[in-house]
């Protein structure tokens, strides 16, 4: 491509796939300075993407609306709408279309978008036969977002700084700076990022507790517990089993606003879940526990690291094969978690 090509980048969902993803548009943006840079997500998570400096437009697949009218039977409006949508999409004219997601419905978008170009990253599910061509997700396997990286490689795009990057703006950056002054934070503090969608990947409800005391114990650092609405109920219980200490701000912050509050943080401490994530892409200390996944290894951050003890069932992923016993999860010790975060810290224990 040449000149001012017009490139839509799909990727879906989830969060930390979509931060893991996130330096491809910069570094497009350096090879097509002139480029049209699109990216389409669903709507719950385009705010991650939407201050972004190098994209010039997000677009939401509207999936919810089409569910609800295929849940409804209402198949002629759904047709209806997704003719609708697929106009939208090829009014922008794209030239280049990347499914970085490889499932089926992201190569049926990719396929809707009408580019003349269409690359599937790893493309599975039947998608790869909507593509042009494939790139398998190669690179290794043990980096940070090293499928993203490869993909960038094998376009012979620039990677020198293939950095990920989540703009929160000045908004969330004041309710950070709010929140911080009002609850005495100025001083340091760590945030907890204990949830996610899958119960084989949390850690345990009483260590994260435990960690949370003796992090303000030992090293001065009051916790601050981030999720999303889902997680009020286990935020609860962990805030009460530390004593009423932590800060549960679990489903009482915007996307952005958590992200912000990251920012801000001396140290975080979480599961395999998009905010953790997060950490290591504002070049926080960061310590994430894993176990039914290992998505990477290798941080490429001295200052962020990985706890996991690989089982002969590791890593299960979606099919724990262990009746709930999560015995991966509870094989990480708290005194390993604080040794390890004290380290990051760069304190003398």
């Amino acid at each position: 491509m040449t000149g001012s090509p017009r490139i839509l980048l799909v990727r879906l969902s989830a969060i930390g796939d979509i931060v893991f993803a996130s330096p491809l548009v910069a570094t497009f943006r350096r090879t097509y300075p002139q480029a049209h840079i699109a990216w389409l997500v669903q709507p719950e998570y385009r705010a991650i993407l939407e201050l972004h400096p190098d994209l010039d437009e997000v677009i939401a697949w509207p999936i919810h609306k089409w569910r609800e009218l295929r849940h409804r039977h209402r198949f002629g409006g759904l047709a209806r709408e997704i003719g609708a949508f697929r106009k939208r999409l090829r009014s922008r004219r794209f030239d280049l279309t990347l499914d970085l997601q490889g499932l089926l419905k992201s190569g049926l978008l990719t396929y809707l978008s009408g580019a003349r170009e269409r690359i599937g990253l790893g493309s599975r599910e039947g998608s790869r036969w909507l593509m042009t061509r494939v790139v398998p997700r190669g690179g290794d396997k043990a980096r940070i977002g090293s499928e993203y990286l490869f993909l960038a490689q094998d376009l012979g795009l620039p990677t020198h700084d293939f950095s990920m990057v989540v703009p929160y703006g000045p908004e969330a950056a004041a309710f950070a700076r709010g929140l911080i002054e009002r609850e005495g934070l100025s001083g340091g503090f760590a945030v907890i990022c204990p949830f996610t969608t899958r119960p084989q990947k949390h850690w345990i409800e009483p260590r994260w507790a435990e960690l949370s005391e003796r992090l303000r114990a030992e090293k001065g650092l009051p916790v601050v517990v981030l999720g999303g609405p889902g997680d009020r109920e286990a935020a609860g219980r962990i805030r009460d089993l530390a004593g009423g200490r932590a800060i549960d701000l679990a489903g009482k912050t915007t996307l952005l606003q958590a992200a912000a509050m990251i920012d801000r943080s001396t140290l975080l401490v979480g599961v395999d879940t998009g905010l953790s994530h997060m950490g290591i892409a504002f070049g926080r200390p960061s310590l994430l526990l894993f176990g039914a996944t290992c998505p990477y290894l290798d941080t490429t951050r001295a200052d962020a690291r990985v706890l996991y003890h690989r089982l002969d069932c590791s890593p299960c992923r979606r099919r724990p094969t262990c009746d709930g016993a999560f015995t991966c999860m509870r094989s990480i010790q708290v005194d390993a978690v604080l040794n390890t975060a004290k380290d990051l810290l760069g304190r003398t224990a």
